[in-house]
């Protein structure tokens, strides 16, 4: 969605943190919780995801992932547009689930 010179853009955070010890599992914890206290919402295990309404947004929020990563494991951080979103197939088993909402704006006119 364009409104009045911003578009939304859409952070994927994929990430593969070690889980073995007690002190792994503590910081696997923590940067989850970094995320959803940063506004991102769990999309399926280890993929969580965030609209942002303009690219600065998306700046600041892609810094905060960057600070929050632990000292071991992987983190990538996808951007795609509102429309690039919208396009994505969802495929399921057996269990039917409802796809992620777009997210909208209000229109200032």
């Amino acid at each position: 969605m364009h409104i009045s010179g911003y578009r939304i853009v859409w952070l994927i955070v994929l990430f593969d943190l070690p889980t073995k010890t007690k002190e792994d599992r503590k910081r696997y914890t923590e940067f989850r919780k970094s995320l959803l206290k940063d506004g991102f919402r769990k999309m399926q295990f280890s993929v969580y995801i965030r609209s942002c309404p303009s690219e600065e947004n998306a700046d600041v929020h892609a810094r905060r992932v960057k600070a929050a990563v632990p000292p071991m494991g992987e983190v990538r951080i996808l951007r795609i547009t509102d429309k690039q979103f919208g396009r994505m197939q969802v495929f399921h088993g057996k269990l039917k689930r409802k796809p992620e909402k777009v997210a909208r704006q209000l229109e200032f006119f």
